[in-house]
């Protein structure tokens, strides 16, 4: 049953990016925009990912771009403010939260800075990075009926071969959801940094802090709209660093420990230890709405 749900899905809720367009996304959309690209050490790309959004902003399809550094080494802040985003320092955000626990964490403290009903938040060390990137994905948020939460996929291709999308993703984050949520088998790149989703609905979600914030909001939005409210959007290629192999194993080791609570938490499988003492296992911030933070 679920099996066919996740194939109907995929044919009814996958798009191509070249539908579209920035000038179909500005005279279609009816509310604010922002894209935020949480940064760490992407002096070498970030420049060129603002100036191709700066595109979209002046086409009128987004109105705000945001650069949320990593307190970066390399001048990533330097340059996107010098290509025309506003730029935080991520530890600048809701410090009275303590140290960022990584990306999820920076990505949710993003939200008290960020002014569009509409967020987009795209990657900043993408290569030969593309304005459809956030146009695509931005257009079943604004044309599409129902939809409050779009998910990207790509081929990531090795220096060898197209492996279809990251290692991690075809290892372990697609086998869990296929065993364990097999509603969101249809999910191409369940693992993708690429993502927009309708403001109201961010605010209503946890996040993991670190790595395991992909899988953990791709799990919790279907909770709360089903599929009816998600679709993911074909953007053809993407490039960017890829890790190498002993990087590789803490990753998928988040991957399955933020599955696993989700999991705890429905009460379909019991521990023996606490996932917050498991090492690999993110920490959580609370949903945004919960916090009185506007």
């Amino acid at each position: 049953m679920s099996g066919s749900a996740a194939e109907r899905w995929a044919k009814v809720r996958s798009f191509h990016y070249s539908l579209y367009p920035a000038e179909r996304i500005a005279a279609a959309r009816e509310q604010s925009v922002s894209v935020c690209l949480p940064a760490r050490e992407c002096a070498q790309t970030v420049g060129d990912i603002v100036t191709a959004l700066l595109e979209l902003r002046e086409a009128g399809a987004i109105d705000e771009i945001v650069v949320v550094d990593a307190a970066s080494r390399d001048g990533t802040a330097k340059v996107a403010e010098r290509a025309g985003a506003v730029v935080w320092q991520e530890g600048d955000l809701l410090p009275e939260h303590g140290p960022v626990l990584g990306k999820g964490d920076a990505m949710w403290r993003a939200l008290s800075a960020l002014r569009g009903e509409l967020v987009c938040f795209l990657d900043a060390d993408t290569e030969g990075f593309s304005a459809h990137f956030a146009s695509g994905l931005l257009g079943p948020l604004v044309c599409e009926r129902g939809v409050s939460f779009v998910k990207a996929f790509y081929r990531r291709p090795l220096a060898e071969a197209d492996d279809g999308g990251g290692r991690v993703n075809r290892l372990t984050a697609r086998p869990a959801l296929e065993l364990f949520y097999p509603e969101l088998a249809g999910v191409r790149q369940p693992l993708a940094g690429e993502v927009a989703v309708r403001r109201e609905l961010l605010e209503a979600l946890p996040f993991a802090t670190g790595y395991g914030v992909e899988i953990a909001m791709l799990i919790d939005a279907w909770r709360v709209v089903g599929l009816d409210g998600m679709a993911q959007v074909d953007l053809d290629e993407h490039r960017n660093r890829h890790q190498p192999l002993s990087a590789l194993e803490p990753m998928a080791k988040t991957v399955l420990a933020t599955i696993a609570r989700r999991l705890e938490r429905e009460g379909r499988v019991e521990l023996e230890e606490r996932l917050d003492k498991v090492d690999g296992a993110p920490l959580e911030r609370p949903p945004m709405a919960s916090m009185g933070v506007t």
